[in-house]
């Protein structure tokens, strides 16, 4: 089942008060106003007030107002772009996509992990758990370039695991050398969000940002 949504993490929370900083400016402004005629009102004649003061004020005033416009026209303007962005995202929807994650997705019984190798040597890789619990290892003879390791979804005794995400490390140079091999997971897009002002990819169970995907295929 695939999906797209623009979600924000506060969402699911109690919305706390806010204050439109306008509105507290307009606040401050019409306080500063009345200060500004109670102090004309009663000035020494002998010694009235220095206008370049608050002429100051009113262009510091103006300025914040203006820095204020500003940024809740920005914020607009973003919030406009990420929408285009979820919609245009969906196109990749149902497509077979390659990300970096330490995590593999397990799609309909399926997993599929990409490694590559300098030279040609024994690796293992490991499949966890959410708790840390070691369900399936494999040693390779990976020849020396590019490999792919595909897992059925069973654990070491033979039971099915439930689709979801689930760690995966590969480590390469013989026993006790642990020398961590660079790899990538396959899986197919199901979704796309837009959460806490980041573009998401949803591979089943798994998510993770845009910038994580390295090839779409066609």
């Amino acid at each position: 089942m695939t999906s797209v949504s623009a979600t924000s993490a506060s969402a699911s929370a109690t919305p706390a008060q806010s204050t439109d900083p306008l509105s507290s400016l307009s606040s401050n402004f019409g306080d500063f106003l009345n200060l500004l005629m109670t102090q004309l009102q009663n000035q020494d004649p002998t010694s009235p007030m220095d206008a370049n003061s608050f002429t100051s004020e009113l262009v510091e005033f103006s300025s914040v107002e203006q820095q204020i416009n500003t940024n809740t026209s920005l914020t607009q303007l973003i919030q406009l772009t990420q929408a285009a962005d979820v919609t245009q995202s969906a196109a990749i929807l149902g497509k077979q996509v390659t990300v970096q994650s330490s995590q593999m997705p397990l799609q309909n019984g399926s997993g599929t992990v990409n490694f590559t190798t300098p030279a040609a040597e024994p690796v293992t890789i490991t499949v966890q758990d959410a708790n840390g619990n070691t369900l399936q290892q494999v040693n390779l003879n990976a020849p020396q370039g590019s490999s792919t390791w595909n897992w059925n979804g069973t654990n070491a005794s033979g039971q099915t695991m439930p689709d979801g995400a689930y760690t995966v490390t590969v480590t390469g140079g013989g026993a006790g050398s642990g020398t961590n091999v660079p790899f990538t997971v396959v899986g197919t897009a199901t979704g796309v969000t837009n959460q806490n002002d980041t573009m998401n990819l949803q591979l089943g169970a798994l998510s993770v940002p845009f910038s994580a995907v390295t090839s779409v295929a066609n």
